[in-house]
């Protein structure tokens, strides 16, 4: 059976997540838990060695990379539910929308993401258990995001991310102005996978994305909540909390 490693239903871990879900196959939901750092233990890293999820094993292989993980889903476990255009151009659409996705559109949001979130993990911790910690994150780069996590992004960086993800939300925003989806007229891996980083913006980043500024991009977040897959989706697999602890 199919085994998906990852954190709850939200960012890059809904990716593969929703696709499963939609495509309606059966596969062992393997919840980490990130407050607990599981994504950097040991066992976790015998399935994927840089220690980041998801990971999704389908018997003796492991496929990892969330826009992959969908991708792979589709060629190796083909349905009646097809999340990929038949014709090549309009395959091709979906695949500049995935790539833009994850070049662009997610790195601005997982810096705020990270400021909101993980800067409240990583100053917790004492400066010897913080030491400790980074021992075990195998990717250099990723090291230095807690470093700057820990002792706070600099305010251009922030201001520059959220510049960014204005223009991914005007971006989306005008597309879906003269489309249902974003790419061949059908509900695509390009709506998972955009979906997946901006859904719930109009509460988090609702400054930019509300129905006078971005009433396109609102709608469509609607419309895919309301898919019946996605509600049972979100149903079946609890989210995290990574904020600030409640008073």
């Amino acid at each position: 059976m199919l085994k998906l490693y990852s954190f709850g239903p939200g960012a890059n871990s809904m990716k593969p997540m929703l696709t499963l879900f939609e495509k309606g196959l059966e596969y062992e939901q393997h919840l980490l838990d990130p407050s607990k750092f599981e994504h950097h233990s040991d066992w976790f890293k015998k399935v994927n060695p840089r220690g980041q999820v998801p990971a999704l094993v389908d018997g003796d292989k492991v496929v990892t990379e969330s826009t992959v993980i969908c991708e792979y889903l589709e060629d190796a476990h083909p349905t009646e539910v097809k999340l990929r255009p038949d014709d090549p151009y309009d395959r091709a659409q979906m695949r500049v929308w995935t790539k833009w996705v994850d070049e662009y559109f997610c790195w601005c949001v997982s810096t705020i993401g990270w400021h909101r979130g993980v800067r409240h993990m990583a100053q917790k911790l004492t400066d010897a258990e913080f030491e400790e910690h980074l021992k075990n994150i195998p990717i250099p780069e990723q090291q230095l995001k807690w470093r700057r996590a820990r002792e706070g992004f600099p305010q251009d960086l922030l201001d520059e991310e959220m510049r960014k993800i204005g223009v991914s939300v005007r971006k989306l925003d005008d597309h879906l102005a003269d489309h249902e989806w974003l790419a061949g007229e059908m509900f695509t891996l390009a709506d998972i996978c955009n979906f997946s980083i901006a859904n719930g913006m109009q509460n988090g980043f609702a400054e930019l994305v509300n129905t006078s500024d971005t009433p396109h991009l609102v709608r469509w977040i609607e419309q895919i909540n309301a898919r019946p897959k996605v509600r049972e989706m979100f149903e079946k697999v609890p989210r995290e909390r990574l904020g600030p602890p409640k008073d």
